[in-house]
């Protein structure tokens, strides 16, 4: 008579509670859920972010050129909730002007990348050979300037430019695009759709135009959103300099640059305060894109569903 397995008792115990209807952290559900409630996390933050530097500066009847000097280096406060700059200026309105400003200058030099980086991307990949060849080697000549370093000698030569700042960023950050789209193409140009166009008589500026653009459009419009905080930085690092745009005009880093001084004075305000905005901005915008990434990417998906 054999004997039945018994199945020893773990000294573990029972896993723990867990709701009923609740996915498993680990699971494509959890995984999926974890991504739609970073898309919401950051889309809120960003809509929030976005609402009051546009109505928060109007509403308080933003003047740059109004200053204060009975109430220079005032400390939080109900009547100032973001303290004052060392001439008696508000610093939660120049905080969310400031935020306006650097987002436009952001969105205007991540289009500019994007688009620089598609072309050069989609042709590299299209016609390949030693048009390939020649571009790829500027890619790399690019990449092998340091970005802020080549940033800084072109604002230099036009100081206090707005067109500058956005040309410096810019055609400073538009090869990691270019290799994306590349590599997107090349396994795109291999597709059978692709040689259905060419053996139908298809140029290949049509064959560019109607199948490859459309098929690398999710890949551009990511990288155009994970360039966006990465241009914010960039510009308040050349405003903190001096270098980026004019004084009057403010930016979270012509902000900053103003507070430094102030900070050794015990005015930490004026420097915590734009600088939590910045990196709220920064976080909000991570969120968007990681969703998109794992929307957008067929790999990124199939790994999800394992």
């Amino acid at each position: 008579m054999s004997e039945l397995a018994v199945t020893p008792r773990t000294a573990a115990g029972p896993g723990p509670w867990r709701p009923a209807g609740r996915p498993r952290p680990g699971s494509p559900r959890g995984r999926r859920r974890s991504g739609r409630s970073r898309l919401v996390a950051g889309a809120a933050g960003l809509a929030v972010l976005v609402a009051a530097a546009v109505l928060v500066p109007w509403l308080g009847g933003l003047d740059e050129g109004a200053v204060d000097y009975t109430a220079i280096r005032l400390p939080p406060s109900a009547g100032h909730p973001f303290g004052t700059d060392s001439v008696g200026r508000d610093v939660l309105l120049r905080s969310f002007a400031g935020l306006a400003v650097s987002l436009q200058v952001a969105a205007a030099c991540a289009v500019l990348s994007t688009v620089v980086g598609t072309l050069f991307g989609a042709l590299s990949g299209l016609l390949g050979g030693w048009y390939d060849r020649v571009l790829m080697r500027l890619v790399d000549a690019v990449n092998a300037v340091p970005h802020l370093l080549l940033g800084i000698v072109i604002v230099a030569l036009y100081r206090g430019s707005v067109l500058a700042v956005i040309a410096s960023i810019g055609l400073t950050h538009w090869t990691t695009v270019a290799r994306v789209v590349r590599a997107e193409v090349l396994s795109l140009r291999e597709r059978p759709f692709v040689d259905a166009a060419v053996s139908g008589g298809a140029s290949r500026l049509r064959v560019l135009r109607r199948h490859l653009l459309p098929a690398v459009a999710p890949q551009a419009v990511l990288s155009a959103v994970l360039i966006l905080p990465h241009a914010v930085w960039h510009e308040t690092a050349l405003s903190f300099l001096g270098l980026g745009l004019p004084p009057h005009l403010a930016s979270l880093g012509t902000i900053l640059g103003e507070g430094r001084q102030a900070v050794l004075l015990g005015s930490w305000w004026i420097v915590v305060f734009p600088s939590v905005l910045l990196a709220a901005t920064t976080l909000c915008v991570a969120g968007i894109a990681a969703w998109w990434r794992d929307r957008s990417l067929p790999r990124r998906r199939s790994e999800q569903a394992l």
